[in-house]
């Protein structure tokens, strides 16, 4: 488990929060580096209240309850600094140390390699960083487009003819890219299981037989809600239907 604490971020944290939470995030990282994670995670959760977020205050809010060995809080926040940096390692670290908490071991439904391949490269960045790439690309077609027209040699024409083709390639994958990430973002909503231990039902009622138990820091996928109760899928297919109030999403 690695003990980081964005420190540096402070500097990020200040150009974004107004006063009252860059005091707060001080006081928290402090109490933090001193051991008080209680007093860390109120004045984090202060901030959240306030409508503030960032991959740093996530991220030390969920190492301030995996230092409490609080199970879905902290998987929880690490999957909600993933959200905002994908490709962080320390989180990702972080995450698989506060996952050996859980009860359950859920096997995943294997992928094809291609489908696998493809998945994780659209997952490498998020919607709105393959938005950026996309607008990049698309400047660079122009520009490389321009020298190519008003080139007049031949082999420069060739070279950066070749260029925009491989410029306006790359500005439609990104588009495409960002289109099924922003899908993936939209319609596949998670959630962490946050009851110590819940009860999956085959219905949404209180009288459908149980099927199977579930208990804190799962991750689900919810498909739908139905009068207080959530339809969860978890990684190897499996569905059910639980209480709403026993997760919370991401």
């Amino acid at each position: 488990m690695k003990n980081i604490v964005y420190i540096a971020a402070l500097f990020f944290v200040t150009s974004i929060f107004a006063q009252e939470p860059e005091a707060l995030f001080e006081n928290a990282t402090q109490a933090y580096n001193d051991g008080n994670y209680e007093k860390a995670i109120e004045n984090y959760e202060q901030i959240l209240s306030q409508d503030k977020i960032s991959t740093a205050l996530y991220f030390n809010l969920a190492n301030a309850h995996y230092k409490l060995n609080h199970v879905a809080p902290s998987i929880y926040y690490y999957e909600k600094a993933l959200q905002l940096n994908p490709n962080d390692e320390d989180i990702k670290n972080n995450l698989s140390f506060a996952e050996n908490m859980k009860i359950d071991a859920i096997e995943e439904v294997p992928k094809t390699g291609l489908a696998k391949m493809i998945n994780n490269l659209i997952s490498t960045y998020n919607f709105n960083c393959w938005a950026w790439l996309t607008i990049i690309f698309s400047i660079g077609f122009i520009a490389l487009f321009l020298v190519y027209y008003f080139s007049v040699q031949t082999r420069k024409k060739r070279l950066f003819f070749s260029l925009s083709l491989v410029s306006i390639i790359l500005c439609i994958l990104s588009f495409i890219f960002a289109f099924q990430q922003y899908n993936l973002q939209q319609n596949n909503q998670f959630a962490i299981i946050f009851t110590e231990e819940i009860a999956v039902q085959t219905e949404p009622n209180n009288r459908a037989e149980k099927s199977f138990l579930l208990h804190e820091g799962t991750k689900v996928a919810v498909l739908e809600d139905f009068s207080g109760f959530v339809k969860i899928e978890l990684s190897d297919g499996t569905q059910g239907w639980v209480k709403e109030e026993a997760l919370k999403k991401l």
